[in-house]
């Protein structure tokens, strides 16, 4: 009876398991059609003050859970829910043309890339290798060689071997750069769940699902990346208008959401109550580290940053508006009284070395000199921006500055499962562009083995870049692309012949990122929309309706006859389908998988496979049974004699569905990879659940079992 237990135990797991892995996928239906209806009544809400209340009400009650889900759920392909499916290829035969030098371009050279381009255009062949066999054919019967027309002059020993290498590597560095700058604008976007992959040695794929607005995704997608440096204004000039902005809103009594989330002084924590640390100034604060990258000659040897320690027991503000009141008063009070600032975490950075970090809390106009740093919660960030873009705030603004946030969150609190993100204010104009930079490499720094970047700069760059840096020393300048923060170092020193090293990156892969942020000014290679499919949101519902009513019918043939046919051992067949094909969507969410009208077909060739094994077990049990086996010897038999042949069939598909998935793309690997899943889930089912359900019904008493056999007439 244990045994039989055990089996119970096991087919119990696997319906437990099966809904575990579904259950994200139906939260997540049920909490979109929630949101649906905050956005309805977003809509209707007479200010965009009190739209983005409602929607951030949502968020803070349903966003984390329907984020959860979400990341969980089966997702659906371009072809069942609609939207944008676009390859880019980057221009590498113009990536050539820039690389050479201008002075030494002649017609012969011209040639080569004109005839790179048109082979190009529709080959898979690498473009640096099509690019060399012209050359080879075209300008070296000439008596030209690549170094009569590529000069680096950072690389020692120039010859053709070298050249080559360079020109893959800057091919390689242009489909990295184009990468980070295409996931950055589709993120801001706010595409959900885009697909964003390499192919081949110059392509980008991106598949968006949902998108609508197909022009404004187009010009985004086309757009040239815009690298600039721009110095740090953290001052008293920003934090003051930052007071501005609070006093306002209070005294114009603009209407914004009342709840709020900012960064406490403690760094495990996120405090929705943003004056606990201000009103109870006895209790000890916890520290802050906070990282400064630094700006030095590329030729002198730097350790790697300091981080600078935060006591929150200080204070700037002299007097305390709400001293004397109880918490939950003071609590509300300051709440009212700052619906600006209560959103970011502002800190005050003192001159000297080694001292002290402060919390600003906005409490009077009175703010030191100095730098300061400001993090912002994730959640905040649209109200934020939705304040600051008001006309009337805008106009309080200091002209020459400008808002930035970080393009990354700080990895520190990522680790507790927030997203807080650094934010800068910056000089408007930017001191110099991304045009100057000749190179730039992620490398470590010998003396102490830490990740570096060394960049490298025109001549025009390196005269304007030692001015610059000689004029702000000790002062941060940020490294921005597409209004986004990749880096904000401190110049240490006055940097002449456009040679700088930045240090202080967290590990080597910031500082490959930063290499690839550089060299979005350095490498001259757009990208150019080559092909364009748009899967309207009508064509993904009549591609869901069909794509359902294909396999309802059809799984509902295939039961029916499993019970006409099979009888009870056709029910018990029957369960174990609906079991392997629960587990096979259940596994494809799991596995952060795509459901397409491939994907579908997969299903359904997976539910005939899966009846094919229980009547292959079925017919054997039928046979043994007519030559006079008992019941339980019949199960036996059919069971072990099927076994080999159930085993043939689904290895050899199994095997088919994984060349198809390594060799295949798009829907091919979405139809191959339901199939392999629903293989293992048949065997699994078929072998394991249908013998264990008939074992069961045999134990508690039932002597035979019913699978459709013809009665026997006995003659005497």
């Amino acid at each position: 009876m244990k045994k039989q237990y055990s089996k119970i135990i096991l087919i119990l797991i696997t319906i437990v398991a099966a809904i575990a892995m579904l259950y994200p996928t139906y939260q997540a239906y049920q909490l979109e059609k929630i949101h649906n209806e905050y956005i309805a009544r977003a809509k209707k809400a007479q200010t965009p003050a009190d739209s983005l209340a409602i929607l951030e009400s949502f968020q803070k009650q349903y966003g984390e859970s329907l984020d959860r889900a979400k990341n969980a759920q089966l997702k659906l392909g371009l072809d069942l829910r609609g939207g944008m499916y676009v390859t880019l290829e980057v221009d590498v035969p113009k990536m050539i043309e820039e690389t050479a030098d201008k002075a030494n371009i002649d017609e012969l050279f011209e040639k080569v890339i004109e005839a790179t381009r048109a082979e190009a255009k529709g080959s898979e062949e690498d473009v640096i290798d099509i690019f060399l066999k012209h050359f080879n054919k075209i300008a070296r019967p000439k008596g030209r060689s690549l170094i009569y027309y590529f000069d680096f002059g950072n690389v020692r020993d120039l010859n053709d071997e070298k050249i080559i290498e360079k020109l893959r590597n800057d091919q390689k560095q242009a489909i990295d750069q184009a990468l980070e700058v295409l996931r950055q604008r589709i993120d801001q976007f706010g595409v959900a769940e885009p697909n964003i992959q390499k192919q081949g040695s110059a392509r980008i794929v991106l598949e968006l699902p949902g998108v609508s607005n197909v022009a404004q995704m187009r010009n985004l997608l086309q757009t040239t990346a815009r690298l600039e440096f721009n110095l740090v204004r953290n001052n008293k000039q920003i934090v003051e208008f930052f007071y501005r902005v609070d006093q306002f809103i209070k005294a114009k009594k603009l209407k914004v959401a009342s709840d709020t989330v900012s960064i406490s002084s403690d760094t495990t924590a996120i405090a929705g109550d943003t004056t606990k640390n201000k009103i109870d100034t006895t209790k000890e604060k916890k520290q802050i580290a906070k990282k400064t990258d630094k700006i030095t000659q590329d030729t002198t040897k730097k350790t790697d940053t300091s981080s600078v320690a935060k006591d929150t027991t200080k204070k700037s503000d002299t007097t305390d508006p709400y001293a004397g009141l109880p918490q939950e008063e003071a609590a509300r009070r300051y709440l009212e009284d700052h619906p600006f600032t209560r959103l970011f975490t502002t800190y005050y950075i003192p001159p000297q070395k080694n001292a002290n970090i402060v919390p600003i809390y906005y409490t009077v106009n009175q703010f030191p000199e100095g730098e300061y740093m400001f993090k912002i919660v994730q959640d905040s960030m649209a109200r934020f921006k939705e304040i600051l873009n008001r006309p009337e705030i805008r106009a309080m603004m200091p002209a020459d500055l400008k808002i930035a946030f970080d393009a990354k969150p700080d990895q520190r609190f990522e680790k507790q499962g927030l997203k807080v993100f650094d934010f800068y204010s910056l000089k408007k104009d930017p001191e110099l562009t991304g045009e100057v930079i000749v190179d730039a490499v992620a490398t470590y720094d010998p003396s102490n083995n830490q990740p570096i970047v060394t960049m490298a700069m025109n001549s025009d760059g390196a005269e304007r870049w030692a001015k610059i840096t000689g004029a702000n020393l000790q002062k941060r300048i940020a490294i921005v692309l597409d209004d986004r923060v990749y880096s904000a170092p401190t110049v240490q020193t006055k940097i002449t012949g456009g040679n700088s090293q930045i240090s202080g990156m967290a590990n080597a892969e910031e500082a490959r990122l930063l290499e690839i942020v550089l060299k979005a000014g350095a490498l001259k290679a757009p990208v150019q929309i080559i092909e364009e499919r748009v899967v309207g949101p009508s064509l993904g519902e009549d591609s869901i309706r069909n794509g359902l009513t294909a396999s309802l019918i059809a799984a509902i043939l295939v039961l029916l006859f499993m019970v006409v046919y099979y009888s009870l051992g056709g029910v018990y067949a029957d369960i174990a389908v609906i079991l392997n094909i629960s587990l096979l969507l259940g596994v494809l969410a799991s596995l952060g998988g795509t459901l397409t009208l491939p994907g579908i077909a997969g299903i359904i060739l997976t539910l005939g496979m899966a009846v094919d094994a229980n009547v292959l077990i079925y017919e054997r049990i039928r046979e043994e049974l007519r030559k006079g086996r008992s019941m339980k010897s019949a199960i036996d038999e059919g069971f072990s004699k099927a076994l080999s042949a159930i085993m043939d069939s689904n290895i050899t598909t199994f095997i088919t569905g994984l060349i198809l998935f390594y060799l295949g793309s798009g829907p091919i690997q979405g139809f191959a990879l339901t199939l392999m899943i629903g293989i293992i889930g048949t065997l699994f089912t078929a072998i394991v659940l249908t013998r264990a359900m008939i074992e069961i019904t045999m134990q508690f008493g039932v002597e035979t079992i019913s699978f459709g056999e013809k009665k026997q007439t006995v003659t005497k």
